[in-house]
């Protein structure tokens, strides 16, 4: 019992105190006494971290404050094999539980559920809106038919990673051209003059867009004609083993600096670098893209190129929230900067 009202701990047992409930919060007992008691003159989002902090230390809500769902959004991702899935995945559910809303996650596995059974599943079960991450809207050899049909139906939808301008709905993005930009003149700050590109299959609009960047950036900044640097681009697959493949053919060409699609194809690009006997950073430098939580333990800590997850996913659940509540946002992509982060995969060219 705080202030009257009671908040049993279940998992741990221990006795609930304010003063850890502020602590956590970041804010005074007297507000966390406010919030406690349903008592107003409390922000919202202060609020919210109150609230958040009983879900940190294992207490249970206070039945009066328990937020009723407004509804329920499905969230259709690819395999979770990838880190960068569930961190993205997390950030949604988490912008979305903070508006009340009950996320449904959908996880498309090979030999799985497709994307369109896993829709026509969510639809049965009455969700407000889904949210697409990495679908087949980014796929250029798919259907975009099947999202017309959903608005059809009247489920209101957001698109994340892949615009596709045959489908009428928000696109959150990052800016892929910018990325490898970054990525290529970051190696061509540290000496490197032939630096290639490990992205995966073409069919998909990041790649391409990756792709495009590359080239203009390998012109642009490194001296390179078109065709030269055409050919320094490797399309294998978004896994390490892919990343492995393309930096043979890479490494074949010369390059001292490979940019890859994802962090996962850079670690295979390490992998491979060393299978040969060579040093990275020392011999090669290797650029990732992603940045997901694990990326700065690995060995050596990977350079790469951030995506912009938690506001991406707050732009991507806003745009969807305002459809749900009959205010259509512009049809239209909206494109978020991404960060390079150096670390310890990349360094001067040998001899520079």
């Amino acid at each position: 019992m705080v202030d009257g009202v009671t908040v049993p701990a279940p998992r741990t047992g221990q006795t609930l105190r304010l003063f850890d409930i502020a602590a956590q919060a970041g804010v005074s007992e007297a507000t966390v006494s406010r919030v406690l008691n349903g008592k107003p003159g409390v922000a919202d989002t202060t609020r919210q971290r109150v609230l958040a902090a009983l879900d940190i230390l294992g207490f249970e809500r206070p039945v009066p404050l328990r937020q009723r769902s407004a509804g329920l959004i499905g969230l259709v991702t690819p395999e979770l094999t990838n880190p960068i899935f569930p961190a993205f995945a997390q950030s949604v559910e988490q912008v979305l539980a903070g508006h009340g809303y009950t996320p449904v996650l959908c996880t498309q596995l090979p030999g799985g559920a497709t994307e369109d059974e896993l829709v026509e599943q969510l639809v049965e079960r009455g969700v407000g809106g889904i949210v697409f991450l990495s679908g087949l809207h980014a796929d250029t050899s798919a259907d975009p038919a099947r999202y017309a049909a959903l608005t059809e139906r009247g489920v209101p939808f957001v698109l994340i990673n892949g615009y596709n301008e045959r489908i009428s709905a928000p696109f959150v993005s990052p800016d892929d051209p910018a990325a490898v930009r970054m990525a290529v003149g970051h190696l061509a700050e540290l000496g490197h003059r032939r630096v290639g590109l490990a992205i995966g299959p073409q069919r998909y609009v990041p790649s391409r867009r990756k792709r495009e960047g590359f080239v203009d950036a390998a012109v642009s900044l490194l001296g390179m004609d078109r065709e030269e640097a055409g050919l320094l681009v490797c399309s294998t697959l978004f896994s390490v083993e892919g990343g492995q493949v393309a930096a043979g053919a890479l490494l074949d060409a010369g390059c001292t600096g490979i940019v890859c699609g994802s962090d996962l194809m850079a670690l295979g690009v390490v992998r491979a670098a060393r299978g040969r006997g060579l040093h990275v950073p020392r011999d090669v430098s290797v650029v990732g893209f992603d940045d997901s939580q694990l990326i700065a333990f690995t060995d050596p800590p990977l350079t790469t190129v951030r995506q912009p997850v938690q506001a991406m996913a707050t732009a991507a659940v806003g745009a969807l929230l305002e459809e749900i509540g009959g205010n259509p946002v512009q049809r239209t992509e909206y494109v978020f900067q991404p960060e390079l982060v150096v670390r310890g995969s990349t360094a001067a060219v040998r001899g520079a």
